[in-house]
């Protein structure tokens, strides 16, 4: 039977925080999901705790009952593992849960199942992606998602990826481009708001409910991929944006002083005052 979500966790020798995210997995008082773990070869012992947490509960087979599907087999990096878990994902909606993030709360994915339920109820028909805000433990402070996606949102920043459930049948359709390093899941979030389905347009629905506990300092925040991904991000939205869109946008962040904003949201002493005032600023967008 069809679950209404797919939790993918891709992993490769994570120690610990893999137990650490399947145990927030687990005790999610909304049941009706699946796991797909695609680990890499991990060699440090990690996949028992698969065991431990879920014990009898995981499958091998895509059609054989269980809630934990394991995936144990080399990829060309995390993107590439993330689209091998989709292929093998069962669900309507799909989650990424990387190891040593955590849902926020056991209520998170009933929270969100719900408010799915409500948006679908309402009319919002075809394909979509649904996202909250997420909690940074890097900073100790509530990151506050842009409720209304427009093209400039697209241009400065999205969603990451840990407040986001995407409906199976857009990762399909446009996997994620393991060309790009860094700015993968960037693309294919474009390529929803711009491109999508041809004949029904990409549903963006937002809710304000803290999804996940977000380690923060991981692949994409070092200093060398921070590079790349400033790279990819001029050649992706080359792609789905006009000359004279990038342009304006880039002055907007100009004059918006972009660089010393991201060096206040960054730092743990100001990290507070600068998501307070911008959940101020979103809550009246969204009115």
């Amino acid at each position: 039977m069809e679950p209404f979500f797919s939790i993918i966790v891709v992993s490769f020798n994570p120690g610990q925080k893999l137990r650490e995210t399947l145990v927030s997995i687990k005790n999610q008082t909304f049941s009706d999901y699946e796991v797909v773990i695609k680990d890499g070869g991990s060699t440090d012992g990690s996949l028992a705790y698969v065991e431990e947490v879920f014990g009898g509960a995981i499958r091998t087979e895509k059609d054989a009952q269980g809630k934990v599907k394991l995936i144990n087999q080399s990829d060309r990096g995390i993107y590439d593992a993330m689209n091998q878990a989709v292929v093998q994902a069962m669900g309507r909606y799909v989650y990424f849960l990387n190891c040593g993030d955590w849902f926020y709360s056991d209520q998170a994915l009933e929270g969100m199942a719900d408010f799915i339920r409500t948006c679908k109820e309402k009319g919002g028909a075809g394909p979509g992606i649904y996202y909250g805000n997420i909690y940074e433990r890097l900073t100790r402070q509530k990151v506050v998602s842009n409720p209304r996606i427009d093209a400039f949102g697209c241009y400065r920043n999205v969603p990451c990826h840990q407040a986001c459930f995407y409906s199976s049948e857009l990762l399909l359709r446009h996997p994620f481009q393991t060309k790009y390093l860094v700015r993968a899941d960037y693309e294919q979030f474009l390529w929803c708001f711009f491109a999508g389905d041809a004949e029904q347009k990409v549903v963006f629905a937002y809710h304000d409910l803290l999804i996940a506990d977000y380690e923060g300092g991981g692949f994409s925040e070092t200093k060398e991929n921070k590079r790349v991904s400033a790279q990819e991000h001029r050649v992706i939205t080359k792609i789905y944006m006009s000359r004279r869109q990038i342009c304006c946008f880039r002055l907007v962040m100009l004059l918006s002083l972009a660089p010393f904003r991201t060096w206040i949201a960054r730092n743990e002493r100001t990290a507070g005052m600068y998501n307070r005032i911008k959940g101020i600023l979103y809550g009246r967008k969204k009115r």
